[in-house]
C-alpha cells in the first residue's frame, strides 16, 4: 500500500490506519464536546453562586420551544464547576411569551409521551437533563416536563410546568 509517496507493508498500513482512526476519533470527540459546551451557554440567563466554599452554582436557562415558539421555559439546575457529577434537581417554569397558533399545534407530537425538545448533559457519567413537551387535548394545555435520565437516591428527579392554551390564537375562531 502506498500512502503519501511511501510504500507500507500490510502490517504497517493497518497500524497507520488504526492510529489515524484513533486520532480522528479523538479530535471529533473533542470538537463535539466544545460545540456542546458552547451551545449550552447560549441559553443561560442567570448564574447564582451557592457560596465561597462550594464549586456549585444555580444556572438558569431560558429555552424557547422550537415548534411552539410562543412558549419560553426557564429551567434552574445545580451545576458543579469542578465536580465529576451534578445533582439531578431542577425546577421549571414555562409561560406564553408570544403567539401560539393552530399551525404550531398541528406540527407537534400528540402521543402520550410527547417529544423531547431539549437535552443537556449533566455529568460525565451519562446523566442527562431532558425537557419534554406533552399535549393534553382534554384541557387544551401544553405540559413541559424536565427530568433526569439517571436514578439518584432511589428517584428520578423531575419538575413540571403547564401552559394553558385557552384564548390563544390556536383556539380562537375567525370572525
Amino acid at each position: 500500500m502506498k500512502t503519501n509517496g511511501r510504500w507500507f507493508n500490510s502490517q504497517e498500513a493497518r497500524t497507520s490506519m488504526n492510529g489515524n482512526f484513533v486520532k480522528s476519533s479523538l479530535l471529533s470527540l473533542l470538537a463535539a464536546s466544545v460545540f456542546t459546551l458552547a451551545g449550552c451557554s447560549d441559553s443561560e440567563v442567570g448564574d447564582v453562586s451557592l457560596g465561597l466554599f462550594t464549586t456549585k452554582d444555580i444556572k438558569i436557562d431560558a429555552l424557547q420551544d422550537p415548534v411552539v415558539t410562543g412558549v419560553t421555559c426557564h429551567i434552574s439546575s445545580i451545576e458543579a464547576n469542578l465536580d465529576l457529577s451534578d445533582p439531578s434537581d431542577s425546577s421549571i417554569a414555562c409561560r406564553q411569551t408570544g403567539p401560539i397558533t393552530a399551525e404550531m399545534l398541528e406540527a407537534i407530537d400528540k402521543s402520550d409521551s410527547g417529544e423531547v425538545i431539549f437535552k443537556k448533559s449533566k455529568s460525565v457519567f451519562f446523566k442527562n437533563m431532558k425537557l419534554r413537551r406533552i399535549y393534553d387535548a382534554d384541557s387544551k394545555t401544553l405540559i413541559y416536563l424536565s427530568y433526569s435520565t439517571k436514578e439518584t437516591s432511589g428517584s428520578y428527579k423531575h419538575s413540571l410546568s403547564t401552559v394553558p392554551l385557552w384564548e390563544t390564537l390556536a383556539f380562537k375562531k375567525p370572525a
